[in-house]
């Protein structure tokens, strides 16, 4: 019976822990971890809140997924926009974001506000024009998203009706 490594994580990947003249293990053939503190803020950008990358194409190699946080500042909105052919799944970690759209399924047009808490996931589909809203004058509110595509797609748009706008 072999005995366990002193830390976690060694001597399952030796490769992973190479000298700086022998070259990287590629992206797409080991796990990576991304610290909390090392999340990368060189992304698309809403006014009104910041987004910070951890699983990416460009951060981890993904084809198919990116993942992050948002932060939104006390009392703040941000601009509409949507997320292009992105599927956006929400996963509220702290605050009481609310999340606004319009909502055209009974015919006439009516904002619809998704008032949430920690805890909490919101589903936003491809295309859908939306914004988000942090009331709280004091916290700002933090969420985790994930999309069905390797970057942060973010059409920005002159407003919450503004449906039917070119892709750029």
């Amino acid at each position: 019976m072999s005995t366990p490594p002193t830390n976690p994580g060694e001597g399952f990947h030796p490769h992973l822990h190479q000298s700086p003249d022998e070259p990287a293990a590629p992206l797409r053939s080991r796990l990576h971890h991304i610290r909390a503190g090392a999340l990368d803020g060189d992304t698309a950008q809403t006014g009104g809140m910041r987004r910070f990358a951890a699983v990416s194409g460009r951060t981890v190699g993904s084809e198919k997924l990116w993942m992050g946080q948002t932060h939104v500042a006390p009392a703040t909105a941000s601009s509409d926009h949507h997320h292009g052919e992105s599927e956006t799944a929400i996963y509220v970690v702290s605050g009481h974001p609310e999340f606004v759209f319009a909502d055209d399924s009974g015919g006439a047009v009516q904002e619809v506000r998704l008032k949430t808490s920690p805890g909490d996931y919101v589903f936003v589909p491809p295309f859908v024009p939306h914004r988000e809203e942090n009331p709280d004058p004091d916290d700002e509110a933090v969420v985790v998203i994930a999309r069905s595509t390797q970057e942060a797609v973010v059409v920005n748009l002159p407003g919450l009706y503004a449906l039917g706008v070119e892709e750029g």
